[in-house]
């Protein structure tokens, strides 16, 4: 018998997450220039109709499918191809006390904002079509395993015993590292490091980071399965970890600046978000105030001092704040998880191994993620015609060399750099 409180509570959840691809696509909207903002958000809000249709296909199969399990025992990296369409859910099947319909929907909505974040590093200079092709690809291939080892009963979960509550691992680290990597492929967009980019819409990035802080409370407490006490914590830690995040990348700014800026504070809060989604259910709310208000001196520093002295172009700031937060807050779960929370022991209760386990989860994580992510590239632009635009269309600008779409008609012409 399915309960019908748990059931209305995951939907909700469920409808929170789909939130984020909206917000993600006003926060990376707003972060680039004007002539590319169309671009931007169609990158991001393109995954909604591409994931949402090959995680119905094969993707929810290869994440919590049995078909290739051998003798009751489960694979240790895919589910199988036995749940492929959905075949076998019905209107009568459960996950836990929710129908399994509700259950591969709300899953399939932590796919796409995943492969959303990874368009943050590549925006301004990577063709539309290479980028479909592959998402597509990296979801499959990178995204699913990963999500199988974790949630699925695969081994970093069973075997290693690193915990993940709703996706340090498997959705910012995977996407922050792969990031990286295609940004590196791709190379810098002409005239980074000699020209200021600007957010061409300060009020989009704000937007969005609502957006995205609402619907992480349904990434997060919908994590817990049900509506119960785990789920309640994940909502309050979530909360508190990006407000403690945002005073401290603003106390950050103000230190090294002398300004606070909106921009910043947006940064910021998600950082908090970003580092308590791994621990947001195993975690007491005080540790959450730590946890924000750590990942956001050490994404600061990612963003303000690696990037530039490194020469990467991770545009927005893609892996500064998801891949560098996401490691952070995975470690970090192995100090502040409480037993009594979420079943098992970080350093401060007992436990200092976890902090290895979940430490040798984000090292496989980003070896995983960050060579598969090169071999797909390599592959997408040996197959097709290459991962870059022209130079003459990115000067000027993807809404119009690509879609032959303005954002803002008005200003046509005026900010070709």
């Amino acid at each position: 018998m399915f309960d019908t409180g748990d059931t209305a509570f995951i939907l909700i959840c469920a409808f929170l997450v789909f939130i984020m691809t909206l917000g993600i696509s006003f926060f990376y909207g707003g972060m680039v220039r004007r002539k590319n903002v169309g671009d931007t958000m169609l990158l991001c809000t393109s995954v909604a109709g591409l994931i949402s249709v090959l995680w119905i296909v094969v993707g929810y199969s290869l994440v919590f499918g049995s078909g290739f399990s051998v003798d009751g025992v489960a694979n240790a990296v895919l589910g199988g191809l036995d749940k492929c369409f959905l075949t076998g859910v019905t209107i009568d099947t459960a996950w836990g006390t929710i129908p399994e319909f509700v259950w591969a929907l709300y899953q399939g909505m932590f796919a796409l904002i995943t492969v959303a974040i990874i368009s943050g590093a590549i925006v301004e200079r990577m063709r539309f079509s290479s980028f479909l092709v592959f998402i597509g690809a990296w979801m499959l291939i990178v995204y699913c395993p990963l999500a199988h080892m974790v949630w699925g009963g695969g081994w970093i979960d069973s075997v290693l015993g690193a915990h993940d509550f709703a996706g340090g691992d498997v959705v910012h680290i995977s996407s922050g590292v792969s990031a990286l990597v295609l940004a590196m492929i791709l190379g810098p967009r002409f005239g980074n490091g000699r020209l200021n980019y600007q957010p061409h819409n300060v009020p989009f990035v704000l937007l969005g980071t609502l957006f995205l802080w609402l619907g992480w409370f349904g990434f997060n407490a919908g994590s817990a399965g049900a509506a119960n006490g785990q789920a309640g914590l994940a909502f309050a830690t979530t909360n508190t970890a990006a407000a403690a995040a945002m005073l401290a990348w603003m106390a950050c700014e103000k230190l090294a600046t002398g300004k606070v800026t909106l921009f910043g504070a947006c940064s910021g809060a998600v950082a908090g978000l970003v580092a308590v989604t791994p621990s947001a259910g195993y975690v007491d709310v005080w540790a959450s105030l730590v946890i924000g208000a750590l990942v956001a001196v050490v994404c600061y520093f990612a963003v303000s001092k690696l990037k530039p002295r490194m020469g990467y172009d991770d545009a927005l700031d893609a892996f500064g704040v998801h891949g560098v937060g996401g490691m952070v807050g995975t470690v970090l779960t192995g100090v502040f998880a409480n037993p009594v929370l979420g079943g098992f022991a970080g350093l401060l209760y007992g436990d200092p191994m976890q902090v290895v386990r979940q430490l040798g989860s984000v090292l496989f994580v980003v070896v995983w993620a960050g060579g598969l992510t090169f071999v797909i590239a390599k592959a997408v632009e040996r197959v097709g015609h290459g991962l870059r635009v022209s130079h003459d269309q990115e000067e000027v600008g993807l809404d119009m060399a690509t879609h032959g779409e303005p954002s803002y008609p008005a200003y046509q012409g005026m900010d070709l750099h």
